[in-house]
């Protein structure tokens, strides 16, 4: 790969909640900041809705590069991992990340959350066996602990996480 412009920065994520007054309009709630490791330039802040409030809260983000990446960041990590195998163009991954992301972050670094791209990394795709996105992986000592595919709802995510814990 040629160079890569690559920084680790807090990310600032503003968390929308709809309003019972303006159905379908979402208002502004607060404000939640994670790290981000090894984040290309380009993708250096994101927004994203939640269906609930949060506060405010740290969680480690890692945005995996290659497969010695993943090696090193999600196999041979002594905290739990969960990897969200995803691609840019779905849909439902779109809405899945926020959800896992706030979820994670209410574990207060007890879990690290990887983002795989499938199509920036087909290797690992194909070794984890990922034949639909989005895929998501729970990690624990360097094995795959558990896993599910598709849009789930907030309580599956919540006691898939809870699980690895």
């Amino acid at each position: 790969m040629a160079s890569r412009n690559l920084l680790r920065r807090t990310c600032t994520i503003l968390l929308r909640q709809p309003s019972s007054r303006n159905i379908g309009l979402p208002t502004l709630t607060r404000y939640q900041q994670f790290t981000c490791k090894n984040l290309p330039l380009k993708h250096h802040s994101q927004k994203f809705s939640s269906s609930r409030p949060l506060s405010a809260s740290s969680f480690e983000c890692v945005n995996i590069q290659d497969a010695e990446d993943f090696n090193t960041k999600v196999l041979k990590s002594k905290t739990p991992v969960v990897v969200d195998f995803h691609a840019t163009w779905c849909g439902p991954c779109k809405v899945l990340g926020p959800r896992l992301e706030a979820i994670i972050s209410d574990k207060k670094g007890k879990v690290v959350m990887a983002k795989v791209d499938i199509d920036e990394n087909p290797g690992l795709a194909m070794d984890y066996e990922v034949r639909s996105v989005p895929m998501v992986v729970s990690v624990k000592d360097g094995k795959v602990k558990n896993s599910f595919i598709g849009l789930k709802d907030d309580d599956i995510i919540q006691s898939f996480v809870n699980e690895l814990i």
